[in-house]
């Protein structure tokens, strides 16, 4: 634990011109008494560290000293791929790793480039969850990180609706979506690729076996197939839509997008005030009053009739509160 700490703070000197001990202290999470005995521990193993006393003091390495110890463990190199998204690291346990990888690579660099980094983080910056929702960890989220990362199988139980099922699974990856977590994984019983929502696993037991990975598994590819059937297995109902030009254009901004392709890919002639007639795919005919109010009058509604019927009254009752004259 201590022979890390002691390459942290090369590295960190390494990096900067100069650090304070209360600095030092805060990056090594140790008190700055410690930094004093790391700094002199240091010292006595060879390592030109130099203290700077007064109040623009602090500790440095003489003579442009450079240590070796730069080279990226795994769990650091494939931990710096993901530094990007400083939340998701955090929830999978990764925080450590993607540090000190940052750190590596940042003492590896020439003095003119040490602020690019910064600049980097500065410029660029991912937030993954959804607006208007508190994003939640799943508890065992870094249980099944770390058997992604190991290819280590586990036996899991999960909520699928009022029961619980038992699975001996082998963790492909993970997938943050819109702030929510999702695990893809082989069955280990049956060979086939399921994704399974984290937050409903209720219990997940490493077995201490390591399975193969299927070279031939593609993670993005995968997701995106299981994304798309997803969406295609939700829209069981149709309605019949006669849209402006302006309805036309911000159809894909008031449903599905997938939903909105299928009903544009194949549009009626336009009538002769430019309307054109589709039909549009929905979840439900609940979910395509909400989306299609969005589009006020650039949207007609002229099937199913129930639904129709609804826009119609809601035209009527907002036609009479704008004629009141009250206003």
């Amino acid at each position: 634990m201590r022979a890390a700490r002691l390459i942290k703070m090369v590295l960190l000197l390494q990096s900067r011109p100069v650090m304070t001990a209360a600095e030092l202290a805060r990056e090594l999470e140790v008190s700055e008494r410690t930094v004093t005995r790391d700094a002199q521990a240091l010292s006595e193993a060879g390592v030109p560290v130099y203290a700077d006393r007064g109040r623009a003091g602090g500790y440095r390495l003489v003579g442009g000293y450079r240590t070796r110890l730069t080279g990226l463990a795994r769990g650091e190199a494939e931990a710096l791929f993901l530094s990007g998204v400083p939340g998701a690291l955090r929830e999978m346990g990764l925080a450590d790793a993607a540090s000190a990888a940052r750190l590596k690579v940042s003492a590896a660099l020439l003095p003119s480039l040490r602020d690019a980094p910064d600049t980097a983080a500065q410029r660029f910056h991912l937030d993954a969850p959804a607006w208007f929702r508190e994003p939640e960890t799943p508890a065992l989220l870094p249980v099944l990180a770390e058997a992604v990362w190991d290819d280590g199988r586990v036996l899991a139980r999960y909520r699928r609706g009022p029961d619980t099922v038992e699975r001996r699974l082998e963790p492909y990856g993970l997938v943050l979506k819109a702030g929510v977590w999702y695990l893809c994984a082989q069955v280990a019983t049956n060979g086939s690729f399921r994704t399974y929502r984290i937050d409903r696993f209720t219990a997940v037991d490493p077995l201490g076996e390591r399975f193969d990975r299927d070279p031939e598994f593609d993670l993005p590819g995968f997701w995106a197939e299981q994304a798309e059937r997803f969406a295609r297995s939700i829209l069981r109902a149709e309605v019949v839509v006669r849209l402006s030009p302006e309805g036309v254009r911000r159809l894909p901004h008031a449903v599905d997008p997938l939903a909105a392709r299928a009903a544009l890919a194949e549009p009626g002639a336009p009538d002769a005030a430019g309307r054109v007639t589709v039909t549009l795919p929905v979840e439900s005919e609940e979910v395509a009053y909400e989306q299609l109010t969005a589009l006020g009058p650039e949207a007609e509604v002229l099937a199913p009739a129930a639904l129709r019927e609804r826009f119609a009254a809601d035209a009527a009752r907002a036609a009479a509160l704008y004629h009141r004259g009250d206003g």
